[in-house]
């Protein structure tokens, strides 16, 4: 049998290559892992040869020490890779096969998938609506920063692609499948963009980024993208986004000397939690984002909310932030009528319309998050990088697979 090695979260602002279990088609013990789902059968699964699995701004949350995440969790939820085994059960993915693996782990049989609502299974996570690789509280699945992991109802979750060798050609673009592309477009799709839609785009990480790639390809006639790195907005301006510095300032002035008015018809926040608020030297003020929008949004608008928030928060600024209790202008959205859309993205509502967009040359979304590929030797170096806010996309590849 195959060795393994994973990165695992250690402790707030550690995280380490540690040798771990070669996965299998059985869910065990371990950080995190729910009792209830403590030897649970998968004949239903696969074991995939990880191929690329990316660093997340949701897992950095955790390695700050900003959740509850247990100390060798395993992280990573952004996976693409190989099919080296298969279940029993499964019947219509092959060993050899190169996928992609929507970050949100679904059943395919509860009520809420049949309704295509797969962030929220109700059947693979025992204490709340839905799961996720390598992620705390989320039912205690392994992740995939790895170099093999286990995927459960193989045939449901997996997209395949269709031509492995085109496939590698795009790696780069298809490794974004699994979760920030899908989840940025449809903070652009809650958000109710449509062609000539003015937007605007709260952090320019790359999930904001990719809200922006997103919004672009829906139509929208300009995408403002708002943060308060310059190395992050320069990286937004780099495939034609205009740029709201909001260190300097709270944006509807710098929306009207762009737009001509002071707000958009679409919002998005993918900043989440963590928000600062608006000014130089600003601290953390993790309801400003929400509020943001709600007064830049044009009344009969709507906001996106790929942007994470969680019930559990350490570190947070008061004991409200820390239970998610933030102080949200609530009667402002309330008065101009604007609609809000929360919670993980339903990724296979978007995975295969996207993977079409980047096999056609429609979209380059790699290019403009600025994908980099790192070792898994590196991942420690590439949280740390991400977490001074580096305008960087590292893409883990465990096995060197992917041509520089």
């Amino acid at each position: 049998m195959a060795g393994n090695r994973g990165v695992a979260y250690i402790e707030p602002g550690k995280v380490e290559v540690q040798s771990i279990d070669y996965p299998g088609l059985e869910l065990k013990d371990g950080p995190g892992v729910n009792p209830a789902n403590v030897g649970r059968t998968l004949e239903h699964g696969v074991v995939l040869k990880v191929v690329t699995s990316n660093i997340c701004g949701s897992d950095q949350h955790m390695v700050r020490g900003r959740t509850t995440a247990p100390p060798n969790l395993v992280l990573g939820h952004e996976i693409l890779g190989e099919v080296v085994e298969k279940g029993r059960d499964v019947e219509f993915i092959e060993v050899g096969d190169l996928c992609s693996v929507p970050f949100n782990i679904a059943c395919g049989r509860c009520r809420n998938c049949k309704e295509g609502k797969t962030g929220i299974c109700l059947n693979v996570n025992p204490a709340r609506p839905g799961a996720a690789y390598g992620y705390v509280d989320m039912g205690g699945w392994v992740g995939g920063q790895a170099e093999y992991v286990t995927i459960p109802y193989a045939d449901w979750n997996l997209l395949r692609f269709p031509d492995k060798d085109q496939a590698m050609e795009k790696v780069l673009d298809l490794t974004m499948l699994s979760d920030i592309f899908p989840t940025g477009f449809h903070g652009a799709v809650t958000a109710g963009v449509k062609p000539g839609s003015t937007v605007y785009v709260a952090g320019a990480g790359p999930v904001g980024l990719a809200a922006a790639v997103g919004a672009q390809l829906l139509g929208a006639s300009v995408v403002v993208v708002a943060d308060l790195n310059e190395e992050r907005l320069a990286q937004a301006r780099s495939f034609g986004c205009e740029t709201v510095d909001v260190s300097k300032g709270s944006p509807q002035d710098q929306l009207e000397q762009l737009l001509g008015v002071p707000e958009v018809d679409a919002a998005v926040d993918a900043v989440g939690f963590e928000a600062r608020g608006h000014g130089a030297d600003a601290g953390e003020a993790p309801a400003t984002v929400l509020n943001s929008l709600m007064e830049v949004t044009a009344a009969g608008g709507a906001i996106g909310i790929p942007g994470l928030y969680v019930t559990g928060d350490p570190g947070g600024i008061d004991e409200a932030a820390k239970v998610g209790a933030l102080s949200l202008s609530l009667g402002t959205g309330w008065a101009k009528s604007i609609s809000f859309t929360t919670g993980q993205c339903p990724v296979m509502r978007y995975n295969l319309g996207l993977m079409k967009a980047i096999l056609a040359d429609k979209v380059q979304i790699a290019k403009a998050v600025n994908a980099t590929v790192i070792s898994l030797d590196d991942a420690p170096q590439g949280y740390a990088d991400f977490d001074r806010g580096a305008a960087q996309k590292y893409v883990i590849d465990p096995h060197g697979s992917v041509r520089r």
